[in-house]
């Protein structure tokens, strides 16, 4: 089984610009630049699944925590626009989620690629979490994490 590229702490951030829940383009050079705040960029699976929802609904009901602390949230998936819009309404997601369809980005982050499922060897979302620093580097970086309890890890880690 053949790993992934893994970020680490002090790599540059790979730039990209993915489309929003409304289809709005999102870049994160430019997130970075206009808010001064550090990017919690989390990928997950796939909208509206079981770990992907608790997960979803966790970054929720902690963002004034990670506002505060001076943090940006950013969820991205390989969902469509169409599907993230249904899933930010129905859960009442407060943070933007970006769709990544053709994975370029997930590949990039390493949150893409072979993995174990159910014991055996599959291709897909590797749940991983990036916290990118205001200066565009990788400050950490969480590989195969659970969806429960994730984000109370990094709010730990993070002191937040």
């Amino acid at each position: 089984m053949s790993d992934p590229i893994r970020l680490e702490t002090g790599d540059p951030a790979p730039d990209f610009t993915l489309d929003d829940a409304d289809g709005k383009p999102v870049t994160l050079s430019q997130v970075l630049a206009e808010t001064g705040k550090r990017v919690v960029l989390y990928f997950y699976p796939a909208a509206m699944t079981p770990g992907c929802t608790t997960e979803a609904c966790d970054f929720r009901d902690n963002l004034r925590d990670f506002d505060s602390a001076g943090l940006t949230v950013l969820g991205v998936s390989p969902d469509t626009t169409d599907k993230l819009a249904k899933f930010r309404d129905k859960e009442g997601l407060t943070f933007t989620l970006l769709g990544d369809p053709d994975k370029e980005t997930l590949r990039a982050y390493g949150a893409f690629g072979e993995k174990k499922n159910y014991g055996r060897v599959v291709q897909g979302v590797i749940r991983s979490t990036i916290v990118v620093g205001t200066d565009g580097k990788v400050e950490r970086a969480f590989y195969n994490v659970k969806a429960t309890g994730h984000v109370d890890r990094i709010k730990r880690e993070l002191g937040v």
